[in-house]
């Protein structure tokens, strides 16, 4: 089996794992999140609880890319799902009873659901990624069995 060479597909993979693993630093560590005095200490709680959630996932879906010794196919598999999962829990959550997007006090009418694009954004960059990384496998797969 040849050395795993960059593609678009793992580049776009490696992007959504990394920003799982540091985006909601940059967005929640702030007044909005961590550090609104309006949130008691349990809602602040699950907050940290989800960044180091977001940032555990993210850090796994990288090692099983790019340090795992499985097959390519599983290699892709796991990272995949691994990956996705931070961003589908948080369009998940957004249909639990009196959540929201965003607190009212930072939301303004007309404004676009920003939290729904990025979740929407980061799973349709896996799903690109997805069928680029198997074309890839197959190819490489197909070249090896020729030697």
């Amino acid at each position: 089996m040849k050395k795993q060479k960059i593609s678009i597909g793992l580049v776009l993979i490696t992007l959504v794992a990394l920003w799982s693993t540091g985006g909601s630093y940059i967005f929640d560590w702030n007044h909005t999140h961590i550090y609104n005095p309006h949130w008691p200490p349990h809602a602040k709680f699950h907050n940290a609880q989800t960044m180091l959630l977001g940032s555990f996932l993210g850090c796994f879906a990288l090692w099983m890319l790019w340090v795992a010794k499985l097959k390519e196919i599983d290699k892709l598999r796991f990272a995949v799902v691994l990956a996705s999962f931070y961003w589908l829990t948080q369009v998940g959550a957004s249909l639990f009873p009196g959540t929201a997007l965003s607190d009212p006090e930072f939301s303004y009418p007309g404004e676009p659901p920003h939290q729904l694009i990025v979740d929407v954004v980061m799973l349709l960059l896996l799903a690109i990624a997805w069928p680029l990384e198997i074309r890839r496998i197959k190819k490489m797969e197909s070249d090896d069995s020729k030697l």
